[in-house]
């Protein structure tokens, strides 16, 4: 199945948060740390969309974690959200990107995904920053987003979804 382009997020945005333009770099934003330091903005600031599987009842149910790029994602909360052991909850497979969310690792927006109706969390320490940065649905292809219309564009839930920083 052939990835989606940071065209399909253009037209997600182009709904969803009119006015918002992609930022393209010649240089790779795949990571945070990457995206900041293009960006010239903190680590926090960097959205990172997260691909995880839970298995729910033999099935798999996919999810996106939007997190702070200083932040670790804990999938022990993830399993406690869905009642479910650890071993349920699972980072997506790279193909499972293209074909679930539509994009490559690296790229996936938070927003115009290939499925519909995702389950989508917010991490709540995203709160810290009034301006953010997403991906755009390629390794160089970023956009600014507030946190509202973050939540908004994607119906997302905000949750407590990070590692305690004691909890490595």
């Amino acid at each position: 199945m052939e990835p989606y382009s940071p065209a399909h997020v253009q037209d997600a945005l182009d709904v969803l948060v009119p006015g918002t333009a992609m930022v393209f770099f010649e240089t790779t934003t795949a990571t945070s740390q990457q995206a900041a330091d293009n960006i010239g903005c903190l680590l926090g600031q960097i959205v990172k969309s997260l691909c995880f599987i839970v298995e729910l009842n033999g099935a798999d149910q996919p999810i996106l974690v939007l997190a702070s790029g200083d932040q670790r994602v804990d999938d022990r909360k993830l399993a406690e959200y869905y009642g479910v052991g650890r071993k349920k909850v699972r980072i997506a497979t790279p193909d499972e990107c293209v074909n679930i969310y539509g994009y490559p690792p690296g790229g996936v927006p938070p927003l115009g995904h290939r499925t519909a109706r995702l389950p989508i969390f917010i991490d709540q320490s995203l709160g810290r920053f009034d301006m953010l940065y997403a991906a755009g649905g390629a390794h160089n292809a970023i956009f600014p987003i507030t946190l509202a219309d973050l939540q908004r564009a994607t119906a997302g839930v905000m949750m407590d979804v990070v590692r305690e920083a004691s909890a490595g």
